[in-house]
Formats: structure tokens, sequence, C-alpha cells
């Protein structure tokens, strides 16, 4: 079996001051970073990765997803504009151990990270197969968007899949709970 470790956009604009914020966006990143210095130094009761890999929003010109008025639905303010500040990760992720980082969302709107790639041009499901990673952990930003839609596209690739919902923050509590009831319904395992 090999693990790896997905870390879901946690990105300034996902956190506290930036243009799409979660709230606790900031403290999931501290935590996930203390996590991954804890794999990095081999710390006792580290976790066991092959791999750690992130998504990041990545936005080009995503048409639609971007509104002035948005629905917070299917438009969005601007958020993760591709060479800004917004699109970099929160500086509490560190260290940012990462073999690869697979970019979404650059001409439409894209909420899992298996809808990205890298800078090989390789999509995330095949990206992990050709490492022989049969199990993922997923984290990030945020609960009720990109980590459900990453989480149930590892499930629907034939991943192993666990949620770490420590490491894990939502928008909102109601979505963030139907979230996790779909995605352990459809297969993940909640921890």
């Amino acid at each position: 079996m090999n693990r790896a470790l997905l870390v879901c956009d946690v990105q300034n604009d996902f956190c506290e001051g930036g243009s799409l914020a979660v709230v606790g966006g900031a403290g999931v990143a501290h935590r996930i970073g203390a996590l991954l210095h804890r794999w990095t130094e081999k710390a006792p009761q580290a976790p066991d990765y092959s791999l750690v890999v992130a998504t990041q929003d990545h936005h080009i010109d995503p048409g639609a997803h971007f509104s002035e008025d948005p629905d917070y639905v299917d438009t969005w303010p601007r958020h993760c504009v591709h060479g800004t500040d917004g699109a970099a990760f929160h500086p509490n992720l560190d260290p940012q151990p990462f073999d690869s980082i697979f970019l979404k969302g650059e001409y439409v709107a894209a909420y899992s990270g298996f809808e990205g790639r890298n800078h090989d041009g390789k999509g995330m499901a095949d990206w992990l197969r050709g490492r022989e990673v049969t199990d993922v952990d997923v984290c990030g930003i945020a609960t009720d968007h990109c980590v459900r839609a990453t989480a149930l596209d590892a499930v629907a690739a034939g991943f192993e899949v666990r949620v770490l919902r420590d490491l894990c923050v939502g928008v909102a509590p109601d979505t963030s709970r139907r979230a996790l009831d779909e995605m352990a319904a459809a297969g993940a395992t909640l921890i």
C-alpha cells in the first residue's frame, strides 16, 4: 500500500483576509503545516505518506465562474487569479514539500483536484497510479466544495479514501455536514 496526502486549495484567497475567505482557513493551514513538518522530519508518530500533493485553484479566465453579483453556488467573487497573491499557498502552510501541484479552473469552473493538471500536463489520477498510490488522505479548504469534490472523485477513481476532518474547514456547518455524509456514503472513511 502506498498512501498519499492530498492538500486541497490552502490558498490566501480562501483564508481570512482573502477574497473568498473561509473562517478557520488560516488555522487549518497551520495544522496541515504542522503535520507536514512532522512528516518531513520523520518525527515519532509522523504519518506514513509515500507522497504529498497539493491542488491550487488557478483562474486565468474561468468564464461564468466569476460574477460581480455571485450566487455562491455556481458563481463566485474573483479569487485565486493566476499571478496574484490570492492564488498563492497560505504562509501558515509551511513547509510545502509537495511532490506535485495540480492546478485547476484555469478556463472553466473546477472543484476537484482530479480536474487539474500538474506542470507536466498530467492528471492527478494517472500521476498517482503511476507512483503506485492506492490510498489517499484528503484535507484542506473547503469541506463542502473542493475537499468534497476531490474526495468523491478519488473514490470514483478507485482509491481508498480517508478524509481528515480536523484538517478541513468548511464554508457553513450545514453544507459541510451534508458533504461529509455524502463522502461517507460514497465510501470515504471520515477520521
